[in-house]
């Protein structure tokens, strides 16, 4: 790992940290105030556990890449699609848009305003994704912010990147990597990062 790595990623583990103890703080001082009860925090954990999460992403893209048909439908009405999986969009994936990145083609999504995330298929947004300079370098520098996140892709790879809004919330379908033919939906989830989904990982087979 390099110098530059290293420190890239003790950042990461710093600004983890930091807002890890920032979200043990306001819990304290909620409970503290009696504006929430343990029950409440636990409900909503478990939501995040199980109904609402990057595992419905994960699943999204499994499907998509084993079935072209239902990739069509995928692109062409997010929202319909997912519902056939049993997927809700609810609260923050009102208007949902899949986006398919190729050998030639990589998406990358960002939100230049705020952090305007798809909640219903990735859960919580990650810290780096409201990060303002983060939402800035990934326009100006793709290519650099990728490598960061220890992404080197091709010269001759074209770079899309999409603005999610209040309006409308990006998804990205990764490339499937090779090697995984025959493969079922449940094994290939298990390769795919809530950052492949915003473009900021490979989907790669160890």
């Amino acid at each position: 790992m390099s110098d530059k790595d290293h420190d890239h990623h003790h950042h990461l583990r710093e600004t983890e940290s930091y807002y890890a103890a920032r979200t043990k703080a306001l819990e304290s001082l909620f409970r503290e105030k009696n504006l929430i009860g343990q029950d409440t925090v636990d409900r909503v954990i478990n939501f995040f556990d199980t109904e609402m999460g990057p595992f419905n992403g994960a699943k999204v893209v499994a499907k998509a890449w084993t079935d072209p048909a239902f990739k069509a439908r995928l692109l062409a009405d997010c929202n319909a699609a997912i519902a056939e999986l049993g997927i809700r969009d609810g609260i923050e994936g009102e208007n949902l848009k899949a986006v398919e990145s190729t050998a030639s083609v990589h998406h990358i999504v960002t939100c230049t305003l705020c952090s305007c995330w798809p909640w219903p298929l990735l859960g919580l947004p990650p810290y780096w994704f409201k990060d303002p300079a983060f939402r800035a370098r990934i326009v100006r520098e793709p290519r650099e912010v990728l490598k960061e996140f220890d992404v080197d892709l091709a010269p001759g790879t074209k770079i899309e990147i999409w603005d999610s809004s209040a309006q409308i919330r990006f998804f990205v379908i990764p490339a499937r990597p090779e090697g995984t033919e025959g493969w079922s939906e449940e094994k290939l989830a298990d390769l795919i990062s809530t950052e492949a989904m915003q473009g900021l990982d490979l989907v790669t087979v160890n």
